[in-house]
């Protein structure tokens, strides 16, 4: 009995049963879509020899042990979690552990216990500090000059105390998008009104780019391509309402500083130096892997992978177009994480996370709902068109990547 429990298989067992429940909370919590999670818990069920079935939807996690007549189906509810690259390095870890019958269920539970309980990596500071740098970055790929990139820091900064100060309240995921979005609004017109030339939009939109949710529709339209429809469905309609939320509150916050600043000029960008796009190469990933979570010293490698997605995106869409020229982005973002999981031994999530940040269409979804409540409908129905375009562009080209990935392993 002790050599089967310490070859980790235990057919039906309650430990099994316990860490495999156990361990699918954990994986949803830490960020892992429905096709992920899914093939995940198969490979630890599999092994430990059990017979389950999953379902997973960004609210709820179903989780079938058995067959027929006596099968048992536990439902886990879980809140909408933003991804953890950290740890999901280590639960990544584990399951390859319990995959391999190095690690029985007891003993796997109390690794998982120890995972879940593992303090966060960065300090309060640091996070504040990488809003701050990850908006000056955004201001300077959408554009921006000088003026652009010191407005979005203070507004990223500010989006990041208060996202600090509503962080353990009841109501944080009803107030933060709208309330950020006002704060960050004002704050670019007012500025608008004592700075010159700068672009309130451009500040704007990099202020709260934390909170636009260009990943979290990416990942819906993966999963709604891989026919997980619900999980997709219920992901897809959470980033709309966040759009909506964002929209309304610049909406507020741009007629308060109306009201009490004059409307603001439109002026274009001053264009920066070349070098500080070299810079923003660098500052950007390091913005997003404090912000996620992951290991610092990934930071060469995630750099470099959204460095060469970056540039792919760009000469496609100087080949082909602005729209479609993301799935030449999207595809050598794929290769380079299966080549950097490869050689690392690391997820491959810890690259693709943040150089996907840098190529989703977040930016153009709320261009299209500001346009569609400042009433010009064409404008608005044009660019969410163009939005799902490139959506759509950027899962083709992973979902590419994957494909060449199964038919060279064959």
């Amino acid at each position: 009995m002790g050599a089967r429990e310490e070859s980790g298989v235990a057919a039906g067992s309650v430990p099994a049963e316990a860490f495999l429940l156990r361990l699918g909370r954990a994986l949803h919590e830490a960020g892992f879509s429905a096709p992920e999670l899914e093939v995940a818990l198969g490979r630890v069920a599999g092994r430990l020899g059990l017979s389950a079935q999953f379902f997973s939807t960004p609210t709820s996690l179903f989780t079938a042990i058995g067959e027929g007549l006596g099968q048992r189906t536990h439902l886990e509810r879980v809140e909408p979690a933003g991804v953890d690259l950290g740890r999901l390095v280590l639960l990544d870890r584990l399951i390859a552990q319990v995959a391999s019958g190095e690690l029985a269920p007891a003993r796997a539970t109390e690794a998982l216990e120890r995972v879940l309980a593992r303090p966060r990596p960065y300090r309060p500071w640091q996070l504040l500090a990488s809003s701050a740098l990850a908006s000056a970055a955004t201001a300077l790929f959408l554009g921006g000059g000088r003026n652009e990139i010191a407005v979005a820091a203070a507004l990223g900064l500010a989006t990041g105390l208060l996202a600090r100060a509503l962080e353990r309240r009841a109501v944080s995921g009803l107030l933060l998008e709208p309330l950020a979005a006002a704060v960050a609004a004002f704050g670019a017109a007012a500025a608008a009104a004592w700075i010159s030339p700068l672009s309130v939009y451009i500040a704007t939109l990099a202020g709260i780019i934390y909170l636009i949710p260009g990943f979290t529709l990416t990942v819906a339209l993966t999963e709604l391509a891989t026919r997980h429809l619900s999980s997709g469905t219920a992901r897809f309609a959470s980033a709309l309402m966040v759009f909506l939320s964002l929209t309304f509150g610049v909406a507020l916050g741009g007629h308060a500083a109306a009201a009490l600043f004059g409307a603001a000029t439109a002026f274009p960008p001053v264009p920066p130096s070349p070098w500080l796009e070299v810079v923003a190469l660098v500052v950007a990933p390091l913005a997003y892997i404090v912000l996620y979570r992951a290991p610092l010293a990934e930071l060469p490698w995630v750099a470099l992978v959204g460095f060469l997605g970056l540039q792919a995106g760009r000469l496609g869409g100087e080949l082909i177009s602005p729209e479609l020229g993301m799935f030449v982005g999207a595809l050598t973002v794929g290769l380079a994480g299966q080549l950097y999981e490869r050689l690392r031994r690391r997820p491959r999530q810890l690259t693709l996370v943040p150089a996907i940040l840098l190529l989703v269409p977040g930016s153009i979804g709320y261009k299209s709902f500001a346009s569609l409540l400042e009433r010009d409908v064409v404008l608005g129905i044009e660019t969410a068109f163009r939005m799902f375009l490139i959506a759509v562009s950027l899962v083709a080209g992973l979902l590419a990547s994957y494909a060449l990935e199964r038919s060279s392993a064959r």
